[in-house]
């Protein structure tokens, strides 16, 4: 099993590591424009060699799209063109899927494609951030199964397997809609404290000195990549402005209760969310 993973980062590169060491893989081949990032992947060895797009398509059995949502929409039709008429498989690894799904549906290599959502990762990017075991027992989604060819899903659920990932299966725009509200709105929400607090404490030591675990845990998910995680917003666009508009709803109920001193009404707001223990527990 030839894989390329085309885009070394977090994702691509803690993929490869796995896919190796478990035996899935015999030989990694990484596609990555930033020459840096190339000579980090091979110097940590999670790939064997660098290579062209093309020339690594080309041999490859096996094709992970690991580079950011955007990028990966604008390079399926032109791998689909490739790898079309034979056995090999492409797989994206992005969190949105409505605009991919959009633009390989009328590709007559369709079912070579699988849309996949590994739900996993850090606040960390590049090849320097890949680390083994970042999958195990997490949750993978398969959208769209219907449109890929059944040997291209069993190559793909053979790799979600070797991850030790759980696989649910979802429709694209189903799928988008709910990353919208449990991952999307996570992210925007600890960008905007961070720039709340940077904007009114100015003392770096202030923050040094007064932020708990509390905040820490809120505000991780801000040193997350802006290359990463603006076009996420752009190309989820509608459904987390939805996201957005429901959560300052719930701040601006939490703002009025405040200035109004009603104890109870915040009470019974925080009861409220505490059932969300119930489900994360």
């Amino acid at each position: 099993m030839i894989i390329s993973v085309i885009g070394i980062g977090l994702i691509g590169g803690s993929m490869a590591l796995d896919l190796r060491k478990r035996s899935f893989a015999d030989r990694i081949i990484g596609v990555e424009q930033n020459v840096q990032h190339q000579n980090i992947a091979l110097l940590c060895g999670l790939v064997d060699e660098t290579d062209s797009l093309e020339n690594a398509v080309d041999r490859s059995d096996l094709i992970l799209l690991c580079t950011p949502v955007n990028s990966n929409c604008s390079l399926l039709p032109g791998i689909l063109d490739r790898i079309s008429g034979t056995k090999k498989v492409v797989v994206d690894m992005g969190s949105t899927k409505g605009s991919i799904a959009e633009a390989s549906k009328d590709h007559p290599a369709r079912g070579r494609y699988v849309a996949a959502h590994p739900m996993a990762g850090t606040e960390f990017s590049g090849p320097l951030a890949a680390i083994g075991k970042l999958f195990d027992y997490k949750t993978a989604i398969i959208c769209d199964p219907e449109l890929s060819d059944p040997d291209s899903l069993e190559m793909v659920k053979d790799m979600l397997q070797t991850l030790n990932m759980r696989i649910v299966y979802m429709n694209s725009a189903i799928h988008d809609v709910h990353v919208a509200y449990i991952s999307h709105i996570s992210h925007i929400t600890s960008f905007s404290l961070a720039l709340s607090v940077l904007e009114k404490e100015q003392e770096e030591v202030n923050i040094l000195t007064l932020a708990g675990g509390g905040f820490e845990s809120t505000v991780r998910l801000a040193k997350s990549s802006g290359d990463t995680w603006a076009p996420i917003f752009i190309e989820n666009s509608s459904y987390i402005i939805e996201a957005i508009d429901t959560y300052i709803e719930k701040m601006n109920t939490f703002k009025k209760m405040i200035h109004d001193r009603d104890k109870e009404g915040l009470k019974a707001l925080m009861e409220e969310a505490n059932k969300i223990r119930k489900i994360l527990h």
